[in-house]
């Protein structure tokens, strides 16, 4: 005791550096050493940020244990800020089921700039929040990639935390560094900061490699043999390492050579078989601030039975899986007890095809209608059912209804696959304003291959059309939102091999439609097309990429998903003085037979079905040009 009140001494002087955690840890003080950190924290820097709370933990439902008494250690890292990250269901999921394992499972989100600038000012690692245990100190690091626009957030976390940027650069024991989700389709920009990636869904897959890392941790086994075990073992796990792009003099890559024997050729998805097996989170953490979703989500089907061109999750996520109606109403029923939120959202990528959707939204507003609790429905399909949901949420409060009719002419959503009727559009739009709803907001894209401005008018039309609707049932034109997000192509879909629209073409569709809004009542948002532009790039992009990734960040790129802090100009300044060619990398046609940099991550219905689905576009594209 003599020599831990000692070290404290001198500790209480010299603050609990990163560099220092490692010794610290080592010779079993890491109890203490998670104080005197969160004491640092909470008096240093907490009363200079924004928003402090979202740094100390603690909330309701949150699970702290002692690190010494478990099988293993997980930090769950959702590269964005809390209030982005908490809203994120899958985050819950695995929370939840790591913790139920009999792992110690953490969370730790990107900090603002504030805070990130007072742990650098300090010397203090980025820690997780139920034990302030630096994130270098966890057996897995797992990063949950949702949107590839967050890759600079994942360095961030990665120095903040401690580890080592490069994997190459990390010890055989060192904390495992994984990622997985659909901004992880095309793996390759942080191939080199990433160890190991695993594809398809996390419940079966997280389990499965935190219980391999762990047991070989201390047994003299190299970092790189681990990492063969692991990804040799099943066919769903991508250890970049062991991987190495070919190119071709023009630039093209001409394979993506294995490296070792032992390794997959081909990485598959890992897929639940049974969803409705599958626990729920009953007891979802609680956020102590504003989130971007306060509410209970509760899951209630996988995959979508559609096969719309222009989506990536319905090609990832098959096949389609259901939960039942029984499932969905007492998990959501025992999310509320231990809870108290005041609305659930029934989740899913078209939740108006669930197989036994009217029984399910009719239980759930009879169960919770009483309560007080709002259903939300975020995700509903155009189609005939859609006029019947008023009548089914007849009670309880009203907003808006939300919608994605993605296009607005036939003709176009022929070429993108994605039949509706305009017909149930009108209608469900005119039962909901009878019944109480006040406006409507309306998910489109520009920028789709074979766009004609006669598409841009249709969405104008559409919108209108509605605002009218809700004149003519309440004598009121109707609030309308058209959101309109610029088209990027994304990996493993049958669009995987077309160009995007240039940055002027964006910029003149987007002032094109706000010019021909007439109703005041009817707004036009465009996404940012600044933003688009570097989503392209980091979407369609290879390993060659990552430099400027790194250099980007090492300039002070953070937070690229929101507004405030977002620097187009240091982004393209990065790429021009890297020699990255942008156009040739997001704005170019591809042949069908160009080897792409995630041609080895493969899906459930293979290549040769997303090249089928792109020459059957072109036919349609050449008819529809052929019809003006």
């Amino acid at each position: 005791m003599a020599q831990v009140r000692m070290f404290w001494t001198t500790l209480a002087v010299a603050e609990p550096t990163v560099s220092a955690i490692s010794t610290i840890t080592s010779r079993g003080y890491a109890p203490m050493l998670n104080q005197k950190l969160k004491d640092a924290v909470v008096s240093r820097i907490l009363t200079k940020v924004r928003t402090p709370a979202q740094y100390v933990g603690g909330e309701l439902n949150s699970i702290a244990k002692d690190h010494s008494t478990v099988q293993g250690t997980l930090c769950l890292a959702f590269p964005d800020t809390y209030s982005i990250g908490m809203s994120h269901h899958g985050l819950q999921v695995l929370y939840s089921l790591m913790n139920d394992l009999g792992w110690a499972c953490e969370r730790a989100f990107t900090p603002l700039p504030d805070f990130e600038a007072g742990l650098r000012e300090h010397g203090l690692p980025l820690y997780g929040l139920e034990t302030f245990t630096p994130l270098n100190q966890f057996d897995v690091l797992g990063f949950t990639l949702q949107y590839e626009i967050s890759y600079s957030n994942v360095l961030t976390m990665l120095d903040l935390g401690g580890i080592p940027l490069h994997a190459e650069d990390r010890g055989d024991d060192d904390t495992l560094v994984i990622a997985g989700g659909p901004g992880g389709q095309n793996p390759e920009l942080l191939a080199p900061f990433i160890d190991l990636f695993v594809m398809g869904d996390g419940e079966p897959s997280l389990p499965v490699v935190c219980e391999q890392w762990r047991e070989m941790k201390g047994s003299g086994l190299s970092r790189e043999e681990k990492l063969a075990r692991i990804v040799g073992s099943v066919n769903w796990a991508y250890a970049p390492r062991f991987y190495e792009p070919i190119y071709a003099e023009d630039g093209t890559i001409v394979e993506i050579r294995r490296l070792r024997d032992d390794v997959p050729a081909g990485i598959r998805p890992c897929v639940i078989q049974d969803l409705d097996g599958t626990p729920l989170p009953v007891r979802p953490v609680v956020p102590v601030v504003e989130t971007a979703h306060d509410r209970i989500a509760i899951e209630i089907m996988r995959g979508c039975p559609w096969q719309c061109r222009f989506c990536q999750s319905t090609v990832i996520k098959r096949p389609l899986r259901y939960r039942t109606v029984e499932t969905i109403v007492d998990a959501a029923l025992e999310s509320y007890r231990n809870t108290g939120y005041d609305e659930i959202s029934l989740l899913s990528l078209s939740t108006s095809d669930y197989p036994d959707f009217e029984r399910l939204v009719t239980r759930m507003s009879e169960v919770f209608t009483p309560l007080g609790v709002k259903i939300s429905l975020p995700s509903l399909r155009i189609t005939e059912t859609l006029k019947k949901i008023p009548a089914l949420l007849q009670e309880g409060r009203r907003s808006g209804l939300t919608l994605a009719p993605e296009v607005a002419r036939d003709d176009m959503r022929e070429q993108i696959r994605k039949p509706i009727n305009n017909t149930d559009l009108y209608e469900g739009c005119a039962e909901a304003f009878r019944r109480g709803w006040k406006k409507v907001k309306l998910y489109f894209m520009c920028g789709l291959p074979g766009e004609r401005p006669a598409d841009l008018d249709g969405i104008i039309e559409m919108a209108e059309t509605i605002a009218r609707i809700g004149k003519d049932v309440t004598g009121r034109h109707a609030e309308v939102i058209a959101s309109v997000s610029n088209f990027i192509p994304k990996p493993h879909t049958p669009y995987q091999w077309n160009g995007i629209q240039s940055r002027d073409y964006l910029k003149w569709a987007h002032k094109y439609l706000r010019s021909r809004v007439r109703i005041r009542t009817v707004t036009i948002k465009g996404h940012d097309i600044e933003r688009s532009m570097l989503e392209g790039i980091m979407t369609r992009g290879d390993r060659r990429v990552a430099a400027a990734l790194e250099e980007a960040w090492r300039r002070g790129a953070r937070l690229d998903a929101w507004t405030e802090y977002f620097d187009h100009k240091l982004w393209w300044k990065t790429f021009e003085d890297l020699g990255i060619d942008v156009e040739w990398y997001s704005h170019r046609d591809r042949p069908t037979d160009e080897v792409l940099p995630w041609d080895h991550i493969h899906i459930k219905y293979g290549r040769d079905y997303l090249v089928k689905e792109q020459n059957r576009s072109v036919v349609q594209l050449e008819a529809m040009a052929g019809a003006v």
